[in-house]
């Protein structure tokens, strides 16, 4: 069965650590085929942390690449060859042998560009204090191009015809150029031999190659930053040029002729909700971003602080209506609740007009209206958590609290950050330290009884 692994909140969840799980190839699984990236680009930073102390921030490449388990870039990915040169190193310095063979790009996948980077900067430090909290990357960049231009923006396959490339790149840095100046963004000739140096070491495929990849074997889903951050059902304008949901894989599946809802939906959160940049975060507490550093997570020049609170199941319950329903979820940092008394689960927001607000209201929000969710987003803002309610410190109780919030079934559970430290399927190892490496064969809800939450909509775009 291939699996789509969503992140529930604003990113951050342990999407990665999940992923690295899931190929880890415990006795008697079926071994992964292929991790697809379905969505975002060199933005993503999916930590995984290695059984001996080895430390990677996947970004492009798959989370899986540990175990061998091979990557394949979709077309909707957005792919950024100069940062994938950079995490191919690092990862060959880690004992990953030709990280760059194991990966396959599809030739239409956008490109991410020297000038895409510099323009998004260029926007982001105008706002001043009203900064989004971009990753300055390029990647709204990348895609807003594309819908603006969209036989003038460069691919993947691009980058096989240096005529073609320089061509599209001039066009590019022309247009930004007028637009908004100077971008201090290398020269086209610098591009196209980085360029063409990530097509000769990749495998570029066409449309034929993933529907031939899923026939192989379970292939994992592994998406980018967090349905909290997706660009139509996000908190406007603290949002991603992306779409977060399962509806990329869904539609990539599809296309693959497997019908919708063929792959188990597991959808990734934390006993303690984060965001990185602005942007709300009702149940913020700033002593909990002291209480529980983040060894991997910091300042961004970009993004900003790293910010944590208590469990937001108003908005995680919001995550799951406007998914469409999860199949089950994989809960991470249960060792946490051992380390800090006190933390709890929020259950519903004080608004300023004195009311209680226990439901994020999902079911008129429809891809488009990003009016709507923007007055959504001044509403939260705005608004004060209610006091957190703690399951205690008994990892079982805060897997059945957060199983009873969400309306879905809790199929992993991650005690620390490396793939022993992860339970799949049933409870066991509750504890900090707890192990669960050697956990049998999962049992799964299957696809076609999907767990959803009251008033679901569809996901659509």
């Amino acid at each position: 069965m291939h699996t789509i692994v969503v992140d529930l909140g604003y990113g951050d969840a342990g999407k990665g650590t999940v992923v690295d799980r899931l190929c880890a190839r415990p006795p008697g699984a079926e071994p992964v085929t292929a991790v697809v990236r379905f969505n975002g680009g060199a933005q993503a930073a999916h930590n995984v942390v290695t059984t001996d102390g080895r430390h990677h921030t996947f970004a492009q490449f798959g989370s899986g690449t540990f175990s061998g388990v091979p990557t394949h870039l979709s077309r909707l990915m957005l792919v950024d060859p100069l940062a994938l040169a950079t995490e191919a190193r690092h990862l060959a310095g880690l004992g990953v042998p030709a990280p760059l063979a194991l990966l396959t790009v599809d030739r239409r996948a956008l490109l991410t560009t020297p000038y895409h980077a510099a323009a998004n900067q260029a926007r982001e430090r105008a706002r001043g204090t009203a900064r989004h909290g971009s990753c300055g990357m390029g990647i709204g960049e990348t895609a807003g191009y594309a819908l603006a231009h969209p036989a003038d923006a460069p691919t993947a396959g691009d980058a096989a015809s240096r005529t073609e490339l320089r061509r599209k790149l001039t066009l590019l840095r022309d247009r930004l150029t007028d637009e908004l100046g100077p971008l201090g963004a290398p020269p086209v000739d610098a591009c196209l031999d980085a360029f063409a140096a990530f097509a000769g070491q990749v495998t570029l495929v066409d449309e034929r190659y993933l529907p031939r990849l899923l026939r192989r074997g379970p292939v994992v889903f592994e998406g980018a930053q967090g349905v909290l951050l997706d660009e139509w059902y996000g908190f406007h304008p603290y949002t991603t040029w992306s779409t977060t949901t399962f509806e990329g894989a869904e539609t990539l599946l599809v296309e693959a002729d497997r019908p919708r809802g063929a792959a188990l939906r597991l959808g990734v959160v934390r006993t303690y909700t984060t965001r990185h940049g602005p942007g709300p975060l009702v149940t913020e507490d700033p002593a909990l971003t002291a209480a529980l550093p983040e060894p991997h997570n910091g300042h961004g020049r970009w993004q900003g602080a790293f910010r944590a609170g208590h469990f937001d199941a108003p908005a995680h319950r919001y995550a799951v209506e406007v998914c469409g329903g999860v199949d089950g979820l994989a809960v991470t940092h249960l060792d946490a609740p051992a380390r800090q008394r006190g933390l709890g689960i929020v259950r519903g927001y004080r608004t300023p007009d004195g009311g209680l607000m226990s439901r994020i209201p999902a079911g008129a929000a429809a891809p488009g209206d990003l009016d709507r969710q923007q007055r959504l987003a001044e509403r939260l803002l705005t608004s004060r958590p209610d006091l957190p309610q703690s399951p205690g410190r008994d990892p079982h109780a805060w897997t059945e609290a957060l199983a009873e919030a969400l309306s879905a079934p809790v199929l992993m559970e991650s005690y620390g950050p490396t793939a022993a430290d992860k339970v799949y399927g049933g409870h066991g190892g509750h504890g900090a330290g707890g192990t669960g490496g050697a956990s049998a064969a999962h049992e799964v809800t299957p696809p076609g009884s999907r767990n959803r939450c009251p008033e679901t909509s569809p996901a659509g775009r």
